[in-house]
This record gives C-alpha cells, structure tokens and sequence, in this order.
C-alpha cells in the first residue's frame, strides 16, 4: 500500500501521518516513511530518538555528486538522469520498531521546473519507494505533490488530504486535486482534523460533496501539548488515535 498525505500547511497533516504510520506499525507492517515536506518534523512526530539530527538527502552534497556526477547547486551541465538509489532505504533509514523513516530535505530551484541533481535524486529515489518496495509507503508531502510525477502518481493507491474547518483549508484540497489530476492521481480521499463538533464534519462535508471522507479526528488539547512537549501524538491519550486506527481498517 502506498500512501501520500498533504494538506495545508498547519492542518495536521504530519500529525496525522505520524499517527497514521505508528499505527501500521504497531499492526504489524513495515512502513517505509517519508518525510517530504522541509517545514514539518515527521520524526520527531513519530517518536524517533535524535529526530533533529537526521540529515535531509537533499543536503547531503557527497551522495549527491556521486550519484549523479554533478554537484548539487548547479543547473544545467551533464549529470546522470537515472542515478542508483535502490539501496538508499535500507543505508539511509532512521529505525523504531517495523518503521523506516527518510527525510527528503527541499530543493532550492533557480526557477519554475529546473532541473538540477538534487531534485534528480529525489525523483529518481521516489520513483523506486513508490514502485518497487513491497512495504508499506506513507509520503508526508508538502501542501501539494511537489515530489510526485506521472511516472510514480498511478502507482499510489491514495492521495490522503487533510482538512480543517476553513475556507483556505477547502481551497487547498481543491487546488490539490486539480495538481493530482494534472498526473493521472485520481484516487483522492480526505481526512478531517480539528473537529470540535458534528456542526464542524458537517461544514466540511457539504463544502466538500465531490470528496471521500475517510474519518475525522477531534480538536485536542492533548495534541497540542504533545508538539509543545516533543512527544509523539500516539503516544498521548487521545482520541484522535482511536480515530486513526479506524481510519487505517478503512484503507
């Protein structure tokens, strides 16, 4: 199963990838999770010891060089299109339990759509995660499918949004969808976060009919104080995990 999850930025996305994957986990799967999105933190959310010192792929100049033959910064040139990353996963993996966590990093573009070996790696590394492991995939992504591209978007099974009551949150999973579209990512479906009440699933809901709900998860105190205090939302009591967990017998 290979999972994406985006959202607007401060909707609980990575919050809920985190509950999402300790979950898989404590089924019994492996999960190879990505970290993708530069501003969030899937690793501490997940729990995992030393989170601040994983080294984003993106920054790691050497591999990069050796890879692709080129160094990383530079546009243009001649640099390898298909590097090797199919042992990435295994050496570059922070590990707890049956999870594998990578960080992406960001690439810094000179411009719209540029090529450069950072970005190449990347893609190329996406493309072998999402089509030739066999262990479960759950891709915390930007507020959009930067990382995706027609070559990988069909093999994911779903494209996991998170919502919020709001205006812009509706906006964005609109604007997330027509990206998706854009590849050939048609199998959409929406979580909503921060639920204090049935008036609030219900505001989503009829402001989002073209949508499938997976579940919705409450607004929690306990979740904020976990972020506050560095501790995973999982690990929490909270009802936002009895949600989850239901969630993932969906998929």
């Amino acid at each position: 199963m290979k999972l994406a999850v985006s959202g607007k930025g401060g909707v609980g996305k990575t919050t809920f990838a985190a509950l999402l994957i300790r979950t898989l986990d404590l089924a019994g799967k492996h999960v190879l999770a990505i970290d993708a999105d530069p501003d969030a933190n899937l690793a501490a959310a997940l729990g995992i010891a030393g989170a601040d010192a994983i080294t984003p792929i993106a920054d790691m100049k050497e591999l990069i060089y050796e890879r692709t033959e080129a160094k990383p910064g530079t546009i243009g040139g001649f640099f390898k299109l298909n590097p090797k990353v199919d042992d990435l996963p295994e050496a570059l993996s922070a590990r707890m339990n049956h999870i594998k966590l990578m960080r992406l990093g960001g690439v810094k573009k000179g411009g719209a759509g540029c090529i450069c070996p950072e970005s190449t790696l990347l893609r190329a590394l996406i493309m072998h995660i999402v089509l030739a492991r066999d262990e479960v995939v759950v891709m915390d992504m930007e507020a959009g499918i930067e990382h995706l591209g027609r070559g990988t978007a069909k093999a994911v099974n779903r494209l996991i949004v998170v919502v919020e009551p709001g205006r812009r949150s509706i906006e964005t999973a609109g604007h997330i969808r027509k990206l998706a579209s854009e590849i050939g990512l048609n199998t959409i479906a929406l979580v909503g976060n921060k639920i204090r009440s049935e008036r609030d699933a219900d505001f989503l809901r009829e402001n989002l009919p073209d949508f499938e709900f997976l579940g919705f998860m409450p607004y929690e105190d306990a979740l904020i104080e976990a972020d506050l205090k560095g501790v995973s939302p999982f690990d929490t009591r909270s009802e936002a995990v009895e949600a989850v967990k239901a969630i993932a017998a969906r998929l």
